[in-house]
């Protein structure tokens, strides 16, 4: 592994046993992040990509849901053999996450001075006074006014954003090397959502934290990550640096979601892009590509078999028949 990759995951996947059939929620994904690297895991709701990352910490609940395959490496250690004891000092110490509701998030029946310090004295081996002190300077550097009042405080005495920014206090406190973020601004409003990235933004290049960010938002990520991995119906289709993403995107899926986004350079009379049909149903999903039914330029071979990974260069690759060299006897389009 390149010494400055901390976290490798090759060929994961997490299904999901149900009445009506096996749900491949995450089916091959591969990514790797580097020392304070911020990464973009974008696509439709649904797609796989908070489950990807709850893979990571191993989060995913059993039944219904297994990690089938796959290797997840976090400094050449291997996280899917990890005993619980070792798991427990991962988690919030060396790996956090943000989770999408701070509401259901944080306990409403306990302060926020508790819920902050119980990862300080749990991983650092603090005495509460120690863990109280640190907390609050830990609120006071994501924005929270007068923390050392507000710390005793409930969460519903919080406002969203104010929670919001509890939980990246809580996910910070203990400098850990990644912070998982799985949609940090949603239910914000757009000022709140801008505070939000732009606290997240500074604090992991003042702690040298890698970032990965989840989002269905491509204009959050145009700002903020170095790199971008687009999911689709749980595989990955497309990643690439993120400039290079946005100049020159690939993937049909790709193209739809930047086409979709509102840009202030285009008439009001003009009408919004959308892709058209919906996702589908990751039940029993066949070895085809996922998107033919909503793409334009889909190809007999596009319903089946899905498409190895193509190099495009050596930093953007994608998932799409268009480009792999094995199609080019692939059949007709249509």
């Amino acid at each position: 592994m390149n010494n400055d990759v901390i976290l490798k995951v090759q060929d994961l996947k997490t299904y999901f046993n149900t009445d009506d059939g096996i749900v491949k929620a995450v089916d091959g994904v591969s990514f790797t992040l580097a020392k304070g690297e911020t990464l973009g895991i974008v696509g439709e709701s649904g797609c796989g990509k908070s489950v990807a990352n709850l893979s990571i910490l191993r989060l995913i609940p059993s039944p219904p849901g297994r990690i089938v395959g796959g290797e997840i490496l976090f400094h050449d250690r291997r996280v899917l053999k990890m005993s619980e004891r070792e798991l427990r000092a991962l988690r919030g110490n060396q790996i956090s996450m943000i989770f999408q509701d701070p509401m259901t998030s944080l306990n409403p029946f306990l302060r926020i001075s508790t819920q902050v310090t119980e990862t300080l004295r749990l991983h650092q081996g603090l005495d509460r006074m120690q863990a109280l002190d640190k907390a609050i300077d830990t609120l006071r550097m994501v924005g929270i006014p007068n923390p050392e009042k507000r710390i005793e405080d409930y969460p519903h005495q919080f406002s969203g954003g104010m929670r919001q920014r509890a939980m990246i206090a809580m996910a910070l406190s203990c400098n850990p090397e990644i912070l998982i973020a799985d949609e940090p601004t949603t239910a914000l409003d757009v000022t709140i959502q801008a505070q939000i990235l732009e606290i997240i933004k500074e604090l992991s290049v003042r702690l040298d934290t890698a970032v990965i960010l989840i989002t269905h938002d491509l204009g959050v990520v145009s700002g903020m990550c170095d790199k971008i991995c687009v999911m689709y119906a749980g595989r990955m289709v497309e990643r690439a640096p993120t400039d290079d993403l946005f100049a020159a995107p690939k993937h049909p899926y790709t193209q739809g979601l930047i086409h979709s986004v509102p840009r202030l350079d285009r008439s009001s009379r003009e009408r919004l892009y959308s892709i058209s049909g919906a996702p589908p149903s990751l039940i029993d999903m066949p070895d085809c590509c996922p998107f033919h039914p909503r793409c334009e330029h889909a190809m007999d071979i596009c319903r089946k078999k899905y498409p190895d990974e193509t190099a495009l260069t050596d930093k953007h690759r994608v998932s799409c028949w268009l480009f792999a060299e094995s199609a080019a006897g692939g059949g007709s389009r249509g």
